[in-house]
């Protein structure tokens, strides 16, 4: 298996995902190959409201199992390092909301970075998916920026232009696009990363498990929509719009970090 195209990641890599659950599906496999990878929970992953939590009896009891699962899931691939970021920022960084907390969010992923000294930082896509997701990418370009580091990024879903679903692509893909298949014994060992997320499995059938891909962070203009459909959490009727993310986006940049006009 030749992964010489994606040699900047095999390294000491800081992994930055919104929820347990995104590591596995978007890199599992890749994982494996890390020399040191540590995984970055950004945020508790429980949501407020109760459709998410009631069968675990309380949000609290919620984001609890997920962090097991997610402790699970590293150690079946031997991934050693993790860090949670709702434990240690100042504000609780809570599932679906992580867009209201940047500021605090931003300074606990700072110190990790100052602490863990990665070489390189992975994320997930802007892609409307998931307003965490798209938050995650966000921060880990101003991380990038801060301490001079190349940033790359997985796909992991967003909505088409008529509003069916699109998993692990790009919402613009160009050709700088790495594909990576996992196989084997990579395969199985992903798949007991994915069933130690039992509390997820309605979910994760719509991804295949042998597909991952990645890219060099693409430059986004965060004041954007990530494109001009109607974006996946628009469409299941959550509390925030496209608009309303990506102006917290530009608030925390107005204050921080220029945001500029980084379109492609």
């Amino acid at each position: 298996m030749d992964l010489t195209s994606l040699a900047p990641l095999l390294g000491r890599t800081l992994f930055i995902v919104a929820h347990p659950d995104d590591e596995s599906i978007s890199c599992g496999g890749l994982l494996q190959h890390m020399r040191e990878a540590c995984v970055v929970f950004a945020t508790d992953g429980a949501p407020e409201d109760e459709y998410f939590w009631s069968r675990h009896g309380s949000r609290e009891a919620y984001a609890s199992l997920r962090e097991s699962e997610a402790r699970a899931a590293l150690a079946a691939v031997g991934v050693k390092g993790s860090e949670f970021l709702a434990r240690q920022a100042r504000t609780p960084l809570i599932d679906q909301r992580l867009y209201l907390s940047l500021p605090a969010a931003f300074n606990a992923l700072s110190v990790i970075v100052e602490r863990r000294r990665p070489e390189c930082l992975l994320t997930l896509a802007y892609e409307g998916g998931h307003p965490d997701h798209d938050a995650v990418n966000f921060l880990t370009t101003q991380l990038g920026r801060r301490f001079s580091l190349p940033v790359w990024e997985t796909p992991l879903y967003h909505r088409n232009a008529g509003g069916g679903g699109v998993f692990q692509e790009f919402v613009e893909e160009h050709g700088e696009v790495i594909e990576h298949l996992v196989t084997g014994k990579e395969l199985e060992a992903k798949l007991r990363m994915l069933v130690c997320y039992k509390s997820q499995f309605d979910a994760l059938p719509s991804f295949d498990g042998r597909r991952e891909r990645f890219r060099p962070q693409f430059a986004y203009d965060y004041s954007r929509r990530p494109h001009s459909g109607k974006l996946n959490y628009e469409i299941w009727q959550w509390r925030m719009t496209g608009e309303e993310v990506c102006a917290a986006f530009v608030e925390f940049s107005s204050a921080v970090a220029p945001l500029g006009n980084i379109a492609k």
